[in-house]
């Protein structure tokens, strides 16, 4: 008897009917002992199991209650009631795993609305709940999309450390990696840990990016990139920052600024797309809950677009690409900052831009999405190209409605002796990073690449708020229970 998943009982529909078939799953819901709704995890939909209560034993039925794990074994018939094609007439029923209901009442699996909060709590249950699997399964759609993608164009995917002993972003929010004995620290004459005696022989820590090493990947392989966790150590609480998170850094030799534009364009274009034709139900049910959620809120935070219309704005538009000079001076003349409206008033040149100014330049001003480029030195990463004028770095950030930045990225300064001048000004050692001055040393080109969170990504694709939503397990301060 041929077993299948429940997507692909409810794709073949008709064309299984009267053949006899298995499936397994959990039980959704059990109406009248008579109707079971059937899941698996494959799909949003059920299967409906159709159950003749005297052809079963009493105690069997007594056990298929809400979120129990059973094998079904039946035909395939077309359905009688409305909302679905074809149901399955039970002929042997298998408990695979029972569900005490009174313990059911206590968690998320209760078949009624649940808070985010309360879906938090149980983290390790929100996979069996429909919007919690309709998330995954989307974000798993662009997972595997990323990589189609790169595939397609011909770059070498590299796994980098985890574990280093650079600081890429130059933030120091890093989290430590030792085994020292925590309770008797070896301390040298000063006073100071000697990480001499630790296991690497060195301070290390978990990484905030792999780009330092994708760079090196890509001055022999030409394109490359890096697709895995990276953690920040930022005590942050917000609605878009996680402490761990994985992030897509795609890094290519011989590529200037223009076409390291041009390829995140093309990319999130390609992903978008990926997903809204693989996730058509996930996507029409996480619509219906965005504007359920709109209709809630304030009328000055509403999204003027639905979730779809958000995703084929992206996808329609050619993207805005305005530079940081440009970019100030309309922020500094609009009605917001006039008016006193932004919390973080534009005053001039200079200003570090926030989510709110960036998303009046997408959702507002230009009503598409944006590149913004040549941002001032002072407030970019060293690994950043320096332009003539000497005061602004070949930077790029790309911005999304409702989310603002999505991906940051550089040409790379691949001229060793201005890398070093910068180096100088962040106080960076040169001796740490002694083997990434070699590939300026050694053959130097022109390079360019950006990173790109996946949580940022699906959280946008979603159109959920919070980011601790679109990762199976969070990780943020005061949080690390699964």
């Amino acid at each position: 008897m041929q077993s299948y998943d429940v997507n692909t009982l409810l794709q073949k529909g008709k064309d299984l009917a009267l053949q006899k078939v298995t499936v397994n799953g959990w039980v959704r819901a059990f109406r009248s002992n008579r109707f079971i709704a059937l899941n698996d995890g494959s799909t949003l939909k059920n299967i409906q199991i159709v159950v003749d209560f005297e052809n079963f034993d009493e105690n069997l039925i007594k056990q298929i209650t809400t979120a129990a794990s059973l094998r079904v074994q039946g035909e395939v018939v077309e359905s009688q009631g409305k909302g679905q094609e074809i149901e399955i007439i039970a002929k042997d029923i298998k408990i695979l795993g029972i569900a005490n209901s009174d313990d059911v009442q206590e968690t998320i699996l209760q078949p009624k609305a649940h808070t985010l909060e309360k879906l938090r709590e149980q983290a390790h249950l929100r996979f069996r709940t429909n919007l919690f699997a309709a998330i995954m399964r989307v974000r798993n759609s662009l997972m595997f999309a990323i990589h189609k993608f790169y595939n397609e164009k011909g770059f070498v995917y590299i796994n980098t450390p985890i574990i280093t002993g650079s600081d890429a972003e130059g933030a120091g929010e890093m989290f430590r990696v030792t085994n020292l004995d925590l309770d008797h620290i070896p301390r040298d004459e000063e006073g100071k840990i000697d990480f001499s005696k630790d296991f690497f022989g060195k301070s290390t820590n978990l990484t905030v990016s792999g780009q330092l090493e994708g760079e090196a990947a890509a001055m022999g392989l030409g394109k490359i990139y890096t697709f895995g966790p990276t953690f920040r150590a930022e005590n942050s609480n917000t609605t878009r920052h996680l402490a761990e998170f994985w992030m897509i850094e795609p890094e290519m030799a011989f590529y200037d600024l223009d076409q390291n534009m041009d390829l995140a364009e093309e990319f999130l274009k390609y992903v978008i797309t990926y997903a809204m034709e693989h996730c058509k139900d996930d996507l029409e049910f996480l619509t219906e809950r965005f504007d359920k959620e709109q209709k809630q809120k304030p009328a000055e935070e509403r999204s003027d677009l639905g979730l779809m219309e958000r995703l084929n704005y992206v996808l329609k538009n050619k993207f805005v690409r305005l530079s940081y000079t440009e970019a100030i001076e309309i922020l500094k003349e609009s009605k917001p900052n006039k008016k006193g409206k932004f919390k973080y008033p534009i005053e001039g040149w200079g200003a570090d831009l926030q989510s709110e100014h960036e998303r009046y330049l997408v959702e507002k001003h230009f009503k598409m999405p944006v590149i913004l480029f040549d941002y001032p030195q002072e407030i970019k990463a060293f690994y950043m190209r320096l332009n003539d004028d000497g005061k602004t770095v070949r930077a790029m950030d790309v911005l999304f409605p409702g989310i603002g930045e999505i991906i940051g990225g550089s040409q790379r300064e691949e001229r060793l002796e201005v890398l070093d001048q910068r180096i100088a000004q962040f106080g960076i050692d040169q001796e740490e990073i002694w083997w990434y001055r070699d590939t300026r040393r050694f053959g130097s080109v022109p390079h360019a690449g950006f990173g790109l969170g996946l949580e940022r990504l699906v959280l946008f694709v979603t159109g959920m708020s919070n980011i601790r939503d679109v990762i199976p397990f969070p990780r943020y301060p005061k949080s690390a229970g699964f």
